[in-house]
């Protein structure tokens, strides 16, 4: 059993796909599957199952990657106790993010902390709110970007930046309005675009509308989609409207491709965190990370 064998492991224990592992390690799919291959002879066991495409873990493969991710990690301390001993700080940050941290947080952030520390490299995986806490948690990825938060006593959340949703419409639709807030009733008048299931975005629509008494199975939704561009472009020319983070609207707000409205005493603020593990014992460099990260976010906020 070598390094490269359980680097192989793991990564194909997260993507759950040979050959996306293979992409993120830059080897090709035989050599991941050979990796593989030989782990099992030399264990004497079976560590995926492989049933038409569907890649799961078998009983001795969960066994093994929870000690897997222990070694890897060691083996990364290692490493980086040695270079930062010499006056280098290297290596890879794993981070799970939903769609608007992604796109809209998380490129200025690693900017300035790559003009830091510019040998380090990242892996950022699209997840889904909820996906990213599993990833989390599964010990796969050590930090997620998130757009909701859910009751889970072993995810530690910080609080990053605050938004709001607004409802988008298309230039030429009008809705009666005062001052660009409209009754929550207008709602039942209109075609909606949204989000698939699992989005902090839906989840915090959702809650919110319930909060106010509002049901949601009167909704006209015409679609679920996963992209926030996708929305954004289907409501412009006209398909429906949505409830959208304003930060990834502004853009097409301010060229005037979208308009938007807020609903009257309804507060749509929302909160965007960063999350890990509360039992993730952090590398030197992941703590690094982390300490970047405060930094960072508390200089943003009083700007």
């Amino acid at each position: 059993m070598d390094v490269k064998q359980l680097e192989a492991f793991v990564a194909v224990a997260k993507y759950k796909n040979f050959s996306k592992a293979a992409r993120e390690l830059f080897l090709t799919q035989p050599t991941v599957s050979a990796h593989i291959q030989n782990l099992e002879k030399e264990l004497g066991t079976i560590l995926f199952n492989r049933n038409n495409k569907c890649i799961t873990l078998t009983k001795s493969g969960e066994i093994l990657l929870e000690n897997a991710i222990s070694i890897l990690n060691n083996c990364k301390k290692a490493i980086y106790d040695i270079k930062e001993y010499s006056g280098k700080i290297e290596g890879i940050i794993d981070i799970a993010s939903s769609s608007i941290p992604e796109t809209y947080i998380l490129p200025n952030f690693i900017k300035s902390f790559s003009n830091k520390y510019p040998g380090v490299k990242f892996s950022i995986s699209h997840y889904d709110s909820q996906y990213a806490i599993s990833e989390i948690l599964n010990g796969r990825i050590s930090f997620g970007f998130v757009g909701s938060k859910t009751s889970n006593h072993q995810i530690k959340y910080l609080d990053l930046i605050s938004d709001e949703l607004v409802l988008i419409t298309p230039i030429g639709l009008n809705i009666d309005n005062d001052n660009g807030y409209i009754d929550i009733s207008e709602l039942n008048k209109l075609n909606f675009i949204m989000r698939k299931e699992g989005s902090g975005t839906r989840n915090l629509t959702f809650n919110i509308l319930n909060e106010y008494k509002f049901d949601i199975n009167n909704l006209n939704i015409l679609a679920y989609v996963e992209s926030n561009e996708t929305i954004k472009e289907m409501v412009k020319i006209g398909l429906g409207v949505s409830f959208i983070s304003y930060m990834s609207a502004k853009d097409y707000i301010e060229n005037n491709k979208l308009k938007f409205y807020r609903i009257k005493n309804i507060d749509f603020t929302r909160k965007f965190y960063f999350i890990y593990s509360k039992k993730k014992a952090f590398s030197p460099l992941e703590n690094k990370f982390l300490n970047s990260l405060y930094e960072y976010f508390d200089v943003l906020q009083k700007k």
